[in-house]
């Protein structure tokens, strides 16, 4: 029997592809195994920063010595990665069999298969930015059985001028509702009660079709699907976060009160050179609406310090922004220029020494914030699902509140899938600490 290993890189979409792929294969006769013993290693990459692209070519690099050796293993590079410099990266090394971009993935799987029986490669590459030839299976072979991700848009449309997305996954194309619906019945059949629906913009769900089923009604009706206990969703953009959202949200309780809501600098000056389509003050009055709808709502953020001409008055413009604003959770980031984007030639390249000192000070702020937040939850019960082991502590578990709070827990591995009360006796500026009630 032919064995195949899967390696997952980047975001929660890239999850989802590897968990249809891993589902492909295993129906088309395939064992997975551990990369050791693997006659193929298919790697899901991702392109959002350089430092994601070196990890799978330092991998790759592994993997190519043992091939001119042994023949063995073959690599299938799929994804943002493969999209971006996937075909100089085959001609550098023997042991990368097949490149498939992110809109090619429903001709990965034969495509393996057939590479390795006739030994040529396959290139399946995104050339044109709507094209679509996705794989399109449920992912019921997952590593977690009650928790499942969903893509509903594939690209983008916003081209903010830091990002490598709309040129590595193409445009906007929303996918049928009827068709999400039906995927999310099988899983729900198959015993998952958690759905994350996501997109590189799920707010514009819909927006590409001209329609008025827009994201909105799309949550209404996933909610409504039986078995479904919580519904999660990301990423938001503040552009394109509509009204009828938060009424849904308001009146449907199954949707967690958790929201990522990317700023990603709090200078008007930087938010028109990256393209964002909204001011400083536009954002502010979104939380405040957010806020006044959803009291309880988590909000997180995504900030990007040392963008090209960032001066020290634009960083303290985002410093302050955080500490108005209070985030639950900010995911920090140094910019990182991406080639083919419009930022990566624009003048005034911030030195690296700059943008670890801001990126410093900015973690430092909000772990402070983070650590005040989540003491407030210290006495409180709250409801969690558990869903994997503690990264620490022997006998520890992990779930997540509906506001998307981690919370650990003493017990035994019968707790996992479960829904359980606890009470949390500490807090950190990371996660929570429960008793079961």
């Amino acid at each position: 029997m032919k064995s195949f290993a899967i390696k997952v890189f980047g975001c929660q979409m890239n999850s989802y592809d590897g968990d249809r792929i891993r589902t492909s294969m295993i129906h088309m006769g395939w064992k997975e195994t551990s990369e050791e013993n693997a006659d193929v290693i298919i790697l899901v990459t991702c392109s959002i920063r350089e430092k994601a692209e070196q990890k799978v070519a330092s991998e790759i690099g592994r993997y190519d010595l043992r091939y001119r050796k042994t023949g063995s293993p073959a690599v299938a590079l799929v994804g943002c990665m493969a999209q971006r410099i996937g075909l100089p990266i085959s001609k550098k090394f023997q042991c990368v069999r097949l490149v498939s971009g992110p809109r090619h993935l429903g001709l990965v799987p034969q495509g393996i298969e057939d590479s390795l029986s006739d030994g040529v490669r396959r290139f399946f590459m995104d050339d044109d930015p709507r094209a679509l030839e996705d794989l399109e299976v449920v992912p019921t072979e997952r590593d977690n059985p009650f928790k499942a991700y969903v893509t509903i848009t594939y690209g983008c449309d916003r081209f903010c001028t830091y990002c490598i997305v709309p040129y590595v996954r193409g445009r906007l194309q929303s996918r049928g509702h009827n068709e999400i619906i039906k995927e999310i019945e099988v899983l729900a059949s198959s015993g998952v009660s958690e759905i994350t629906l996501l997109g590189q913009n799920v707010d514009a769900y819909g927006k590409d079709k001209k329609g008025e089923y827009g994201f909105a009604s799309l949550l209404k009706d996933v909610s409504r699907i039986e078995g479904i206990r919580r519904l999660r969703f990301a990423t938001s953009h503040p552009k394109d976060f509509d009204e009828d959202i938060l009424e849904v949200m308001a009146e449907t309780p199954s949707i967690c009160r958790a929201i990522n809501l990317p700023v990603q600098s709090g200078s008007d000056r930087i938010l028109k050179e990256m393209n964002r389509g909204y001011t400083r003050s536009q954002y502010l009055e979104l939380v405040r609406r957010i806020r006044t709808v959803l009291p309880d709502v988590s909000l997180s953020t995504d900030l990007i310090v040392g963008f090209p001409q960032e001066t020290e008055d634009d960083f303290r413009d985002s410093y302050d922004l955080l500490k108005e604003l209070r985030f639950d959770i900010v995911h920090t980031a140094a910019y990182s220029p991406r080639e083919g984007t419009k930022a990566a030639v624009m003048e005034g390249q911030i030195d690296n020494k700059v943008k670890a000192a801001r990126l410093n000070e900015i973690n430092a702020l909000q772990s402070q914030i983070a650590r005040e937040l989540n003491e407030e939850y210290v006495g409180r019960t709250v409801e969690i699902l558990v869903d994997g082991p503690a990264p620490r502590g022997e006998g520890s578990f992990q779930g997540r509140t509906k506001t998307d709070k981690v919370v650990i827990v003493k017990g035994r591995p019968e707790l996992m899938s479960r829904y359980m009360d606890v009470k949390i006796i500490r807090a950190s500026h990371w996660s929570l600490e429960g008793e079961i009630i």
